[in-house]
């Protein structure tokens, strides 16, 4: 059903882009020729209006529409539901889980003495620390 909304919602969207750029406009726009065309200036411009007027309405009422039921179709879900309850979530990272990744390393003891911090290279740009 969705879907069938979907195209007679994009076949309005063109319908109504199709209208408006035929009609003329106060400024020009693409009605720069003027002249003589296929309606008078009077009806052409009755006709567009309302034309005009009955796409958007349907525009609106099938924007409204797709969005209803967007949002009763809609299946709420939980990341943690999608966790089986007798397994435990792994322990570490999740970038830990990927494949071809590294174990993970625990972290050193409190006596450890902590990695030296890199040497200043004498050729390198002050950063004004």
């Amino acid at each position: 059903m969705q879907t069938v909304l979907i195209v007679i919602h994009l076949m309005i969207v063109l319908a109504l882009v199709g209208v408006v750029l035929i009609q003329r406009s106060e400024g020009g726009g693409l009605g720069i020729g003027g002249g003589s065309g296929f309606m008078s200036a009077r009806g052409a411009a009755n006709a567009l209006t309302r034309t005009t007027a009955i796409l958007a309405a349907l525009f609106f009422i099938t924007s409204l529409g797709l969005g209803i039921m967007t949002r009763f179709e809609a299946k709420p879900t939980d990341i943690l539901n999608r966790i089986p309850a007798g397994q435990q979530a792994p322990a570490g990272n999740v970038l830990d889980q990927l494949p071809g990744a590294a174990p993970a390393t625990t972290a050193p003891a409190a006596g450890a003495a902590a990695p030296a911090a890199p040497a200043k290279q004498p050729d390198s740009v002050p950063t004004g620390n």
